[in-house]
């Protein structure tokens, strides 16, 4: 059907990769950790939104110039890597004052919604995503197994299984920052304990940079 082979096969691949700790993972869980769940929640979005646009890369054919010019993926990490710890930067440095704690209570999300810029973590999750020319490189291993090779319209073969590992990806991520910004409820409620929750996640976010910095193509 639309040029993919073992369609099933590809969906149960799908999941167990999504539930590999990685980059965005960590990232959902750390902005749920330290910001709460709608942080959490606009972070998936921002993800899985990052995920689309590589997936529309790879059935352009934009991921296969990145795979062969050395050069262009190193830019695009670098840029990924500096970015990453830029946030981190900005978490660790931030005032107390801005603080969620002082403000967020998600019983009440609506009444405090001007706490946190969400329309800013999402664009940040979609940076985050789309700056990591590791997920364009997966795309282009992984996807070719399941698409026809003789099929005409392979495009339309890499954009359904690219939907397919978005919505496996937003099922599962969207769990994590329940599970994560639950657990880490009570803690944010004191200033000083979330204060140091986000410094600790500004430290993660670095630590994801220099990660991302020393990989190799």
């Amino acid at each position: 059907m639309f040029g993919i082979e073992n369609y099933m096969g590809f969906i149960l691949a799908a999941i167990l990769l999504n539930l590999t700790p990685g980059t965005d993972s960590m990232y959902i869980i750390t902005r749920s950790v330290s910001q709460g769940r709608q942080a959490g929640f606009y972070s998936v979005l921002g993800i899985t939104s990052g995920i689309l646009v590589h997936t529309l890369f790879a059935a352009l054919g934009l991921s296969l110039l990145l795979a062969q010019s050395p050069i262009a993926f190193t830019i695009v990490k670098y840029v990924g890597a500096i970015y990453l710890c830029y946030l981190g930067f900005k978490m660790i440095t931030s005032k107390p004052e801005a603080s969620v704690a002082n403000e967020l209570n998600e019983d009440k999300t609506l009444a405090n919604s001007k706490s946190l810029d969400y329309g800013q973590i999402y664009k940040q999750g979609v940076l985050t995503n789309v700056f990591n020319p590791k997920v364009a490189l997966f795309f282009l291993a992984f996807f070719p197994h399941f698409v026809d090779s003789n099929y005409a319209h392979g495009m339309l073969s890499f954009l359904i299984l690219g939907l397919t590992f978005a919505v496996t990806g937003l099922i599962w991520c969207t769990c994590l920052a329940l599970l994560a910004s639950q657990f880490s409820k009570s803690l944010r409620e004191n200033p000083t304990t979330e204060s140091i929750l986000n410094k600790i996640s500004g430290v993660v976010f670095i630590g994801l940079g220099v990660k991302l910095l020393t990989e190799k193509g």
